[in-house]
């Protein structure tokens, strides 16, 4: 295997390892895999911009020249990569300074879609409901003191 592969392939694996941990609801966690997707995409991206070792000074023979372009972008990603870690890092430790974790809690209105999404209470097929079940009022369901559900009718 030739370097630029093995780069290619270790900046493929450190995207894969970010992502992963990305997914994960420990804020720590996510911070690593904010970190190791950065790194991977900056690896990748010095890799895609042509071989290493080359000068970008003018007046040299035009092929041994390289584009400094890349290598700013990447210096740039640096620096956005630390203040967002550093914005991690704090949320992370107010996080755990307030409940005594830093795991990332469900979200009210994510609750609300995925019972919705249960129920099936948005199209009109379902248009009653069962006895034991009980009206999702908070979610947009149907309620009991609407005439059309009083009445058994569908709309």
């Amino acid at each position: 295997m030739t370097p630029t592969l093995i780069l290619a392939v270790a900046g493929g694996v450190l995207i894969a390892a970010g992502v992963y941990l990305l997914l994960e609801r420990s804020l720590m966690r996510i911070l690593a895999g904010v970190m190791l997707a950065g790194n991977g995409v900056n690896l990748l991206f010095l890799v895609s911009a042509g071989p290493a070792g080359l000068a970008p000074i003018v007046g040299e023979p035009e092929g041994d020249i390289a584009d400094p372009l890349p290598q700013a972008m990447v210096l740039t990603a640096i620096v956005i990569s630390l203040a967002t870690s550093a914005f991690l890092l704090a949320m992370s430790y107010r996080s755990f300074q307030l409940e005594g974790h830093d795991e990332v809690a469900d979200d009210v209105e994510d609750a609300i879609v995925r019972r919705r999404a249960q129920a099936d209470l948005s199209s009109e097929a379902y248009s009653d409901l069962a006895p034991e079940a009980q009206p999702d009022t908070e979610s947009g369901g149907r309620s009991d003191d609407r005439p059309d559900a009083r009445e058994g009718r569908s709309r």
